[in-house]
């Protein structure tokens, strides 16, 4: 694969039923700055990142627990990941997970908590103790906490 010329951005579309409601969690709460929008979706910009919010008048029913479906941030710097973990906090956004170490003392060592949008959409905010961590260490076969 050839090296990019510009700037490449994650996008992510995932369901909604109340739009209003989309804007005050993701915008007001965890602060993404809101874009377009229309009755039927409204885009966000999650740390330079396009999230989509799609309406949808299915039932959109919780998960029982964190897998397999989830998606979130890893922050770089631990600074901004405890700066974030503030915001929610500040905003008195309930937490699904708590903050927590995960793998203490080990290469793939990360902080992480999860939240529940009012969709029943999981998102995971994490930092690794050491950067190889996030893609590489393939010597390693832990991926998450599954019992």
């Amino acid at each position: 694969m050839s090296q990019p010329t510009g700037s490449i951005l994650f996008h992510l579309a995932f369901p909604v039923t109340d739009i209003a409601q989309t804007k005050a969690y993701y915008g007001d709460g965890l602060g993404c700055t809101i874009g377009r929008e229309s009755d039927q979706a409204v885009i966000l910009n999650l740390y330079g990142n396009q999230l989509v919010a799609h309406m949808t008048h299915e039932p959109l029913p919780p998960q029982k627990g964190i897998y397999p479906r989830h998606f979130g941030l890893v922050f770089e710097a631990e600074t901004d990941w405890e700066a974030f973990l503030h915001r929610v906090e500040q905003h008195q956004i309930e937490i699904y997970l708590p903050p927590k170490v995960r793998f203490s003392g080990q290469k793939l060592e990360h902080q992480t908590f999860f939240l529940e949008d009012p969709f029943h959409n999981l998102m995971e905010f994490k930092s690794y103790r050491h950067s190889s961590a996030i893609f590489g260490d393939r010597e390693f076969a832990q991926i998450g906490e599954r019992s």
